[in-house]
């Protein structure tokens, strides 16, 4: 047996959808991952604008969107940590276990890593799997290597079809009444509705 290859895909999630997942099954894919991990942020510390669903509520919706997926598992690290969340840290403790980890992120967030939170430390405990949309490649800005020397060899690219799927589309088509059929999976629907989410 070889070492455990895990992606750790980290968000708000509200609420997670279709984008989410199809995102872990590509980096699944291509990284040849045995599993992913979806950990709910705490509290978001880069969503302070806004009001955010509880994070215990937002925890029970991952876990709705994640069920069918046996490869897939929910991690409550952030969750049950005070304070802020920090991807570093998370990654740090969850890697501290031993087997082989990767960040997932989209290349949005690759090139705002130079503004997050010790984001070396996050490049020493894990790989990053950014997720690119064909045709384009993966690009890694000249602000991003020059503030984080080495980065390249930490990166691997994960192609993934592009989806015009966002949260705060989604939060906006329930509070007007639009469908969000495909876009949210059913059983999570279900509970946004049962706890009378984003009206």
């Amino acid at each position: 047996m070889g070492l455990t290859r895990t992606g750790v895909l980290g968000g708000t999630f509200d609420p997670p959808h279709l984008a989410h997942l199809v995102l872990a099954a590509a980096a699944r894919e291509a990284l040849g991952l045995d599993r992913v991990l979806f950990v709910p942020a705490g509290n978001p510390w880069r969503k302070a604008d806004r009001e955010v669903t509880p994070a215990e509520v937002r925890l029970d919706l991952v876990r709705a969107a994640v069920e069918p997926f046996a490869w897939a598992e929910v991690s409550t690290i952030e969750v049950e940590r005070d304070g802020p969340s920090y991807a570093a840290e998370t990654m740090e403790a969850l890697a501290a276990g031993g087997g082989e980890w990767w960040f997932i992120l989209g290349s949005d967030a690759l090139a705002d890593l130079p503004h997050w939170h010790e984001p070396q430390r996050l490049l020493a405990a894990a790989r990053l799997a950014v997720a690119v949309r064909p045709p384009a490649t993966l690009r890694i800005a000249e602000a991003t290597l020059a503030a984080l020397p080495g980065i390249e060899a930490r990166v691997d690219a994960v192609p993934m079809p592009a989806l015009e799927v966002s949260s705060t589309d989604l939060r906006a088509r329930i509070r007007d009444g639009r469908t969000t059929e495909v876009l949210i999976p059913e059983a999570v629907r279900a509970r946004i509705d049962a706890h009378r989410l984003y009206r």
